[in-house]
């Protein structure tokens, strides 16, 4: 799958999630566009979107979209407190599908 991190996840996590695509947010040159134009332009390219921001389920409608959402859900947004939900992430994108927003 091609894999694109949201601007507020370590760059280093990329390296965690083996067998995939992974890209940056900032590596595309997207930094700073906001959520909905991001997720837009993410769906051309990419089958899935990482990001920490809760909020983002309740602001978009992800339902709609061709790609799959995932929140990674922790204490805080660095290395060592993400890179323990690696593994479920992966787990969970074996069965995710289109438009569906997982929570990890």
């Amino acid at each position: 799958m091609k894999i694109i991190l949201d601007e507020c996840i370590p760059k280093k996590i990329k390296n965690l999630i083996r067998g995939h695509e992974v890209s940056t947010v900032p590596e595309k040159g997207w930094a700073g566009v906001k959520n909905g134009k991001l997720l837009a332009l993410v769906e051309f390219e990419f089958q899935v979107f990482v990001t920490v921001d809760r909020n983002l389920s309740f602001q978009q409608d992800i339902k709609n979209l061709k790609i799959i959402v995932v929140v990674l859900h922790s204490a805080s947004n660095r290395f060592d407190a993400l890179k323990t939900l690696i593994p479920e992430l992966l787990l969970r994108l074996e069965k995710a599908k289109a438009g569906e927003i997982l929570h990890v």
